[in-house]
């Protein structure tokens, strides 16, 4: 089966960084559109970014724009996300998610995500 496994994550000051990782296995890695996904505390997953199968094309939810970047590696099957100044109030779970490409399909909808990893913690201090 499809398998997902995020890394990187970890305790960090406010304004420092962070890149996470996503290595993927038993998946066609260039045939799917790949995301970040994050769940807060006590507050329900939302989108963070996404990258297209050839990384030509990028997506950012609005709070984190300029502030994140999503990159991928097919040859390896890893998906990344660079985090550089951090706020406190990007403490989540970060997930990977990957998405059959198909015309009609969202980038930030979580319901058209495939297959999805267990999380990494990510914690920002003030």
């Amino acid at each position: 089966q499809v398998q997902l496994v995020e890394s990187g994550g970890g305790l960090v000051q406010a304004g420092g960084s962070l890149r996470l990782s996503c290595a993927a296995s038993r998946l066609t890695f260039s045939s799917y559109t790949m995301g970040w996904f994050r769940r807060a505390p006590g507050k329900e997953r939302e989108f963070v970014a996404a990258i297209s199968w050839s990384g030509s094309s990028t997506y950012y939810a609005d709070s984190v724009k300029g502030r994140f970047t999503i990159s991928r590696d097919n040859a390896k099957n890893t998906v990344y996300l660079q985090m550089n100044s951090l706020k406190p109030e990007d403490t989540a779970v970060y997930y990977c998610a990957a998405s059959i490409v198909y015309s009609g399909r969202s980038y930030k909808a979580g319901r058209d995500y495939d297959y999805w990893g267990q999380g990494t913690q990510v914690t920002v201090s003030s």
